[in-house]
């Protein structure tokens, strides 16, 4: 009986072709997301910086620490922790400004403070005694938490100079994509990386190679593939687009011969990504492509958000509605409130309220617009419309909760079915509540819609407002919208 040597133990089919012989395990392996130790840092440090911040005031302004000041740091660190992960105050976000990243630590820790403070308010009150404290120490952290930010970043950076470990990165694919990845490696010292510029295999024969005044161009894959033997370069980002997969994989196997390691950023910038957020399924990495912002707790608290405020607008408001409704009802005839079948949230049929405003309740398969000097406006109306008073009754939708206070605006069926055959997305725009004002509205796109233009203009911001919403944006809409967005040429 022969005997096989050990070394031919080892799969055939693995050396005939070295990617196929892993494809067993690699089938098992799974992406592990990736948790910053420095986050943690961060978090640990923040937290004693409320705690010490807090017990340098009692120190200063009080009379020394009291017992009850430790519920109130437990309850500060819960919530700013609470908050920080709403702002995405603890995110890697290697390439952000420091400009940025204040602007969340500030945000985090006022909404904290506010918390904070209306639970103490509904407990018991604060005491005369510890209000300049308190006030102190709201005051006083804001600053101590952006210093020590920024002295991190510092301080990183000159760790990164001094040390040995800087690493040599460059980019595969002289692309958009890859330029913007450089950009961020270049702007950023405290990352540590050494950015040496970029490689591509495409020649300039037909004009298809890179343009050399744009990328800092160190050659072709080959002159890749020494580099990277020799030891020249430690960190690879592939940057070329998802249909060049073939051209991937052969890099892949071949520099599976050398130590350097290697990142793949698929360019999925090329889609429409509307909130577009990385996720995983038991480590399978996935990506939405079309998703709410508000499909997990950013729904709760924007639902919170809405039921507070418009049961406080309905409270200033109810002596003037009930004016208006006494008005329409002596000076046309017609019921008071018009009902308009409109598309909500996933494309399902709502019943809109508006006051009326003209002389007709259209709601049908054919619905015409309203158009400047509309004879059908009743004296009235024409002025609710050109001060969107007659939007008002939309407050009770946004208590039932088929409409927000801030989401795009809801068209008409009939118009809703003719506008998705003529822009591209339209139909995104119902990923979320429709809303009383909007990113649109606000922006000066109101009233009728002449042509395709203003449709796509009007479809672009309803979808940046998805793709870019916050809380604080939402405040944003509502400013402006009480400060110029009630009177308007375009509302009529």
């Amino acid at each position: 009986m022969s005997t096989v040597p050990a070394h031919e133990l080892i799969s055939r089919e693995s050396v005939r072709s070295p990617a196929r012989g892993l494809e067993h395990s690699a089938s098992k392996v799974l992406i592990r997301p990736h948790v910053s130790k420095i986050s943690a840092l961060e978090r640990l440090c923040d937290g004693l910086y409320i705690w010490a911040s807090l017990w340098t005031c009692s120190q200063i302004l009080g009379n020394g620490w009291q017992s009850d000041y430790s519920g109130l740091t437990l309850g500060a660190l819960l919530l700013f922790n609470f908050f920080a992960e709403i702002f995405e105050v603890y995110y890697d976000w290697r390439g952000s400004p420091m400009h940025k990243e204040a602007g969340r630590l500030f945000l985090a820790w006022s909404f904290a403070a506010a918390s904070l403070m209306a639970l103490i308010a509904a407990v018991g009150g604060i005491p005369d005694s510890t209000g300049a404290l308190l006030l102190a120490w709201i005051m006083s952290l804001p600053p101590v938490l952006l210093l020590s930010h920024s002295l991190f970043r510092l301080l990183a950076g000159l760790v990164r100079r001094c040390s040995s470990d800087t690493r040599r990165v460059a980019v595969v694919g002289c692309n958009d994509l890859g330029l913007r990845l450089f950009a961020s490696m270049t702007s950023m010292p405290w990352l540590g990386y050494n950015a040496l510029g970029f490689y591509d295999d495409r020649t300039e024969a037909g004009g298809r190679g890179p343009d050399r005044t744009r990328f800092k161009l160190i050659g072709g894959f080959d002159v890749l593939l020494e580099d990277a033997r020799e030891g020249r370069v430690d960190t690879l980002y592939i940057t070329l687009p998802l249909r060049s997969e073939k051209r991937i994989e052969n890099l892949l196997e071949r520099l599976a011969d050398t130590t350097v390691s290697v990142y793949l950023v698929p360019d999925l910038f090329v889609f429409n990504l509307m909130h577009s957020r990385w996720t995983s399924m038991q480590g399978i990495p996935t990506v939405s492509v079309y998703e709410s912002p508000f499909s997990q707790i950013d729904g709760f608290y924007k639902r919170v958000q809405d039921v507070i405020f418009a049961t406080l607008l309905l409270g200033l408001l109810a002596i003037p509605m009930l004016l208006v409704a006494l008005i329409i009802r002596l000076t046309s005839p017609g019921p008071i409130i018009f009902k308009q079948r409109r598309y909500g949230m996933r494309g399902q049929t709502i019943e809109v309220l508006k006051f009326r405003t003209m002389t007709v309740c259209e709601d049908g398969d054919s619905i015409r617009q309203a158009t400047r000097n509309d004879p059908r406006v009743t004296p009235f109306g024409r002025l609710l419309r050109s001060t969107s008073l007659d939007e008002l009754p939309q407050l009770f939708n946004v208590l039932g909760g088929s409409m927000s206070l801030v989401g795009p605006r809801p068209h008409a069926v009939a118009h809703n079915e003719e506008y998705r055959k003529y822009a591209r997305g339209y139909m995104l725009r119902h990923k979320v509540k429709p809303g009383i004002t909007g990113l649109a509205q606000v922006s000066g796109c109101r009233g009728e819609i002449h042509d395709e233009e203003m449709l796509k203009r009007r479809i672009h911001f309803d979808l940046e407002y998805i793709r870019s919403w916050s809380p604080m944006l939402d405040f944003k809409i509502l400013a402006m919208t009480a400060v110029k967005g009630v009177f308007g040429e375009q509302a009529y």
